[in-house]
């Protein structure tokens, strides 16, 4: 067998699968998405209907908010947790990372039994003598969801990206009177910039796709996932649905892509 051949062999499983399950279930939701009785127009839905172009902004803005949390939180604790050896370090490693491990529903499950009507949180305000504190099913109980399983992702990021730091770059700005704020600001976060930029946009891409948890939360919130899934289901319209997953899909789909161009090749297809 020529190495031609050896080669054309080793990558047809590769065509198939690229076929089978991206390039074929696309190319048919594309269609779809214009098989409507507005035609191609559909696509355009999104951003000329007033409940369509709401519940975009709700999407992209608890995104954007929970990627902002998220990248303060995780490299505080991804800096720390690199940089410090204590005893229980690998345990409490583990279990912050320890949410990768829980589908989306489970995670609303958790916010439900802190914030919800019958939550931790509710209790202690009531017995406080205060009004019932109850936040599960609006847009905070949907931050902090997204929130609780954003941050393991990027603390692995972090971490990983700090332990490739070179340490002579820190000595050299302490030999020179650097403070140990100005060696995080002026050496360590500059040089930690295209994990930010890689771990942000997966952070954010993976706020604005969630399902799980916006099936179990979203009551008194509309978001894309959600949205998508009852016109699918509850209106049976395939068409708007379709043009919205599209949608869906180009705006994480850019945001990846200007993550890549900033971050080179850090950025995961995960997202």
């Amino acid at each position: 067998m020529s190495h031609r051949s050896f080669v054309s062999l080793c990558l047809l499983p590769l065509i198939v699968l690229t076929a089978a399950f991206f390039l074929i279930p696309m190319a048919r939701l594309l269609v779809t998405g214009a098989d409507g009785p507005r035609g191609i127009a559909e696509y355009f839905a999104i951003l000329t209907e007033a409940r369509y172009r709401a519940t975009l902004m709700n999407t992209v803005l608890l995104a954007a908010a929970t990627t902002v949390a998220t990248m303060i939180v995780a490299t505080i604790v991804g800096l720390f947790l690199q940089r410090r050896r204590f005893a229980g370090r690998s345990l409490l490693i583990a279990v912050l990372t320890f949410p990768l491990a829980f589908p989306g529903v489970v995670v609303g499950f958790m916010i439900i039994l802190l914030g919800g009507r019958q939550g931790l949180l509710g209790e202690l305000s009531t017995r406080l003598g205060s009004n019932k504190v109850v936040f599960a099913y609006s847009i905070y109980g949907l931050f902090f969801g997204y929130l609780y399983f954003s941050i393991p992702r990027v603390i692995l990021t972090i971490m990983a990206a700090v332990q490739k730091l070179d340490p002579g770059l820190e000595e050299a700005a302490r030999s020179l009177g650097a403070g140990p704020w100005a060696v995080q600001r002026d050496v360590v976060l500059p040089a930690l910039a295209p994990a930010f930029v890689a771990s942000g946009a997966i952070a954010f891409a993976t706020a604005m796709g969630a399902f799980g948890t916006a099936f179990t939360l979203a009551t008194n919130i509309d978001v894309l996932p959600m949205l998508i899934y009852t016109e699918f289901t509850l209106a049976g319209n395939l068409a708007t649905s379709a043009a919205l997953s599209v949608g869906l899909g180009i705006i994480t789909w850019l945001a990846l892509a200007l993550a890549r161009s900033f971050s080179g090749s850090a950025v995961a297809a995960a997202g």
